[in-house]
């Protein structure tokens, strides 16, 4: 039970800190991160100004890119793929030494949805999604509605 407490705050921090980003990461949608080791937040962030950093890269960047034995708190499911190339924020993660990810809502492009959860269960790392997710998917509304259609 307290450990769901606990996963519910820090996704409630995620969810604020993409809140603080609304209208400002266009062409991306506003996203969270909370990176929680023992209990302590060692690292948050949100997607920047213009839709760069990802909020994982750049929490991720207080780090030095190390973040053994955490857990990610993310208001979208990591990306699994870069349109520039480069590291995608699930290979991020789990190069990291992130264990554990608790993701609010799948990534909802038709290139993109689900494989960042792919990629980081392949890996090893423990994945969980749903929490909070009505919230969360309200701050992606706008992104959603400007998605390309798949053909």
């Amino acid at each position: 039970m307290a450990e769901a407490m606990s996963d519910s705050r820090h996704m409630a921090r995620a969810i604020a800190l993409a809140t603080a980003q609304l209208g400002r990461t266009v062409p991306n949608p506003p996203v969270g991160c909370v990176i929680v080791r023992d209990g302590v937040v060692i690292a948050e962030a949100a997607t920047g100004d213009g839709g760069r950093p990802h909020a994982e890269e750049a929490a991720l960047a207080q780090l030095d890119n190390r973040a053994d034995g955490a857990t990610a708190y993310v208001t979208l499911e990591p990306c699994g793929a870069r349109s520039h190339g480069g590291l995608s924020c699930s290979q991020r993660l789990v190069e990291a030494g992130v264990i554990r990810v608790v993701f609010a809502c799948h990534d909802p492009s038709p290139y993109a949805s689900h494989l960042g959860i792919a990629r980081m269960t392949e890996a090893g790392l423990t994945v969980e999604t749903g929490l909070m997710a009505d919230e969360a998917a309200s701050l992606i509304a706008d992104f959603v509605n400007n998605l390309p259609v798949k053909p």
